[in-house]
């Protein structure tokens, strides 16, 4: 699991900048820290990627690995929109999910986290 994912908005030209003192740190022979970041262009997509409800589930998961199912009876919510909510926060990497078997009752969807740490961040 990687330590902090970085969620922020910022330009096309700031990607760029940003991999460019990379490649420079790399010609010199110097170590890259690894990191994950998504970067939204518009703040209005990344305020509706990152609902209140959809921060809940990343909250909940980052203290332990959780079913669709659980979250939502944790949550108090409808499985169904705790599913979309899932869908949407593994699109964008966010959360990863793997399936598992569930004795008795076929299979279950398990939400984990990818990051130990999610840092909102203004410019990334």
């Amino acid at each position: 699991m990687k330590a902090t994912v970085k969620v922020g908005v910022g330009t096309v030209e700031e990607f760029f900048e940003r991999s460019l003192n990379r490649a420079r740190k790399l010609d010199r022979g110097e170590r890259l820290t690894p990191e994950m970041r998504l970067t939204f262009e518009d703040p209005a997509d990344l305020i509706r990627a990152t609902t209140l409800k959809r921060v809940e589930i990343i909250h909940t998961v980052r203290k332990h690995s959780a079913a669709v199912s659980e979250l939502a009876r944790l949550l108090h919510r409808d499985r169904a929109a705790v599913d979309r909510d899932v869908k949407v926060l593994e699109s964008l990497g966010l959360v990863k999910t793997d399936w598992e078997t569930n004795p008795g009752h076929g299979r279950r969807k398990i939400v984990r986290p990818l990051a130990a740490k999610y840092e909102l961040v203004a410019t990334i």
